[in-house]
């Protein structure tokens, strides 16, 4: 089966409107901005679009870690990126479909070896609405508002090790990544064809890419109203591992009681036993300093059990992050 970094996130959100839906209708004044909230019940959970977080996360990659960005191109009502994986880093991590118009156009698609959650409200909260006025000019001053929230945002994410830097000419629903005149493209980039027809990028570059997407994590930027609810959205807690498979077991270690949210370490215990032989590295956990410090003595107390298979190893985010980083090369065939 395919091999895949999995890892559940915590961002700490105190004073945030990082993701806003615009202005609602039905609201009190015309000039209110709402963030993005979802209902459970009678709850209301503010949330970041999973398209929001990979924007920070592939501008990030691009800020802090170099990468080759690809250009986007515009047609009338529909826009794409180049679709060049052997060229630009993100095509190839984050995928594309690129449908131009005309006959004589090939429609391309790629699925993102990189796939995640929306970061959503571990608990309930209703956002507050902040008054505001523009009183700079002559004249009546002009009224405003905007929601903002606090809480702690969880996601999800898993990158395919195998998907990375492997790309298909297929004429087949989701093989059909490139065409067959961009070949040529990846051959000048070093890419090879295996025998079942993909054509793969040479394994040092597979490495990097898949290295530098879990290296953007701890100085990971964006976010919407910064100048006024300055946030920082690099995770404070982090559970990373290499699973043999797509399964996401780290999806409900956070759960929710009356209300309130917590780390549950019998869940964890659980996942371990229930999946062990399938975990292919240690489980890795981050925690920021200051963050969910009652969780040090439960987390202090798995990494020290030597008889739990897969091993805990504890540590800060960036820690762990470069330490589980360090091992991708292990996991990515030559």
């Amino acid at each position: 089966m395919a091999k895949h970094i999995i890892g559940l996130v915590l961002i700490d959100a105190p004073h945030s409107a990082l993701n806003n839906a615009g202005t609602q209708p039905g609201q009190a004044t015309e000039n209110i901005v709402a963030v993005k909230s979802l209902r459970k019940g009678n709850q209301t959970y503010p949330y970041v679009s999973g398209q929001a977080w990979r924007n920070w996360w592939r501008t990030t990659l691009g800020n802090e870690l170099g990468w080759k960005l690809s250009p986007i191109e515009r047609e009338k009502k529909i826009a794409f990126t180049a679709a060049s994986p052997a060229e630009y880093d993100d095509d190839d991590v984050f995928g594309y479909m690129k449908a131009p118009k005309g006959k004589s156009k090939e429609t391309v698609t790629r699925i993102s070896p990189l796939k995640c959650s929306p970061l959503i409200a571990i608990e309930p909260q209703r956002p507050t609405d902040d008054f505001g006025v523009m009183a700079r000019h002559e004249g009546d001053p002009v009224p405003y508002e905007h929601q903002f929230y606090s809480c702690v945002l969880k996601g999800v994410f898993s990158l395919d090790l195998d998907a990375v830097g492997t790309f298909w000419a297929m004429n087949k629903t989701g093989y059909q990544n490139i065409t067959e005149s961009y070949a040529a493209t990846a051959q000048e980039a070093g890419a090879t064809q295996r025998e079942d027809g993909a054509w793969v990028l040479p394994q040092e570059m597979r490495v990097c890419r898949a290295r530098q997407t879990l290296e953007a994590l701890p100085v990971l930027s964006g976010g919407a109203k910064l100048t006024s609810h300055l946030t920082d959205v690099t995770p404070k807690l982090l559970v990373l591992a290499v699973l043999d498979g797509g399964n996401h077991p780290f999806m409900n270690l956070m759960v929710e009681r009356d209300n309130s949210a917590g780390f549950s370490i019998p869940a964890l215990r659980q996942v371990m036993a229930d999946y062990g032989d399938r975990f292919m590295s240690p489980i890795y956990i981050g925690r920021r300093e200051g963050f969910m410090d009652e969780m040090e003595e439960s987390f202090c107390e798995l990494a020290e059990d030597a008889s739990l298979n897969p091993q805990v190893i504890y540590a800060s985010p960036n820690q762990v992050v470069a330490r589980i980083a360090e091992t991708v090369g292990e996991f990515i065939g030559g």
